[in-house]
């Protein structure tokens, strides 16, 4: 008997390596997913300027990013756009969609809703701004699984639908992206409140963990895999508390660690440790 139904994700057209540049912008999920690939020695920037929730709040960290930046500064890279809302907030002093309204008083902003195209069109701004400083851009477009019950739960739902129209808009036009289905697993594979922080608004800590596990299965390349297997056994050991630092036993763990690590450097110059 089959208890629970496993969303199907097609092949991407290409795989995330060791020591991959990244650049993760979007909702809290996205910090999440970025710290993940930054413990396994990925060179991730995440959110750089604060979590961002809607499609033009992320074309702004984009733009913050590229601005100091030269033409190919990067051969390559990997950008994971994480959408949380269609809501934005519009100051109506100057008509600007803030990305964060600081606590200042309600009645300075206009709430309003993106429409599927402005939400595909502002997407598509960050990667034509990523591709003038990037040789090679790949982007990964993932809507986060977090519901916001601000909004009500319907009006969550019709922010998740515009989201993902909006997202399979842009991936059917755009050769460079790929669409991981992360809001489709946590509510068709983990349908249960037991994958949720207390909240119940909120994936666990063992619900991301999934969502990694699937993510790396399905990117992750052979080379990726290899490096992973040698680096998990030294982050372990770094992460090691002794009970006794000073004893013979500790120092010759840390001399032995310290050789992997050095060993692992001579196979891979940019790693950093």
């Amino acid at each position: 008997m089959i208890f629970r139904t496993e969303v199907d994700i097609p092949k991407p057209t290409f795989s995330i390596e060791p020591l991959e540049q990244m650049l993760f912008v979007g909702s809290c999920f996205a910090d999440n997913i970025g710290r993940r690939f930054a413990d396994e020695k990925f060179r991730a920037v995440v959110n750089p300027y604060g979590v961002m929730y809607n499609p033009v709040s992320i074309l702004h960290t984009v733009r913050r990013f590229a601005m100091p930046l030269q033409a190919d500064s990067y051969d390559r890279l990997v950008c994971v756009f994480t959408l949380g809302t269609n809501h934005v907030y519009r100051l109506r002093e100057t008509g600007e969609i803030v990305d964060n309204c600081q606590k200042r008083p309600q009645r300075l902003f206009q709430e309003e809703e993106l429409t599927i195209d402005q939400c595909r069109d502002a997407l598509a701004e960050a990667i034509g701004i990523l591709r003038g400083v990037c040789r090679d851009l790949k982007v990964i477009v993932t809507v986060s699984p977090i519901r916001y019950a601000k909004y009500g739960f319907h009006g969550s739902q019709l922010s998740k639908a515009t989201l993902l129209l909006a997202a399979d808009k842009l991936c059917s036009e755009y050769d460079c992206c790929s669409y991981f289905p992360a809001y489709e697993i946590v509510n068709d594979e983990l349908r249960d409140y037991r994958f949720y922080k207390e909240d119940m608004l909120h994936p666990s800590d063992q619900t991301v963990s999934y969502i990694w596990e699937r993510l790396s299965s399905l990117y992750f390349s052979a080379a990726t895999n290899v490096f992973l297997n040698r680096w998990r056994p030294i982050r372990e050991a770094l992460g090691h508390k002794p009970f006794n630092p000073d004893s013979e036993e500790h120092k010759l763990f840390v001399q032995r660690t310290q050789q992997k690590i050095a060993g692992l450097k001579k196979d891979y110059p940019l790693l950093d440790v």
